[in-house]
């Protein structure tokens, strides 16, 4: 069965950094066509973050985490990560990984970001803390 396994929940401080991982197995990370980060903060909608083909490799991200934030993958560990810099209180929320074989064309992810509802397999979700 396909599925995707994030690492354990963090807490950090303002201003400090962390990785979040979201792995998996050789046959689903090998039919995927992208993969993406989202978050979602108590009683509020689930928002895209960053995106990663895992194809060519490019990326994308929301405006909110630009320049702070990196998305990128390990082929060999079959393994897409989320490092988060200079983080900040609102940051904090329940972040998930997710994947599909078939993702929107990049220059309609370029303009709208990555959409909730088009990807199918989703991780577990990560509790990320950020404390002032």
């Amino acid at each position: 069965q396909a599925q995707l396994v994030q690492s354990a929940g963090v807490s950090v401080q303002t201003g400090g950094s962390l990785s979040l991982s979201c792995s998996a197995s050789p046959d689903t990370y090998n039919s995927t066509d992208c993969m993406g980060w989202f978050r979602q903060q108590p009683g509020k909608v689930r928002r895209w973050v960053a995106a990663i083909y895992t194809g060519p490799g490019d990326t994308y991200y929301h405006d909110s985490v630009k320049g702070r934030f990196t998305i990128s993958q390990d082929h060999a560990k079959n393994a897409v990560y989320l490092q988060m810099n200079d983080v900040k209180p609102e940051d904090s929320a329940t972040y998930a990984c997710a994947a599909d074989v078939k993702c929107p064309p990049w220059h309609v992810l370029k303009v709208a970001g990555l959409s909730d509802k088009v990807l199918k397999l989703w991780g577990q979700g990560t509790l990320v803390n950020v404390s002032s």
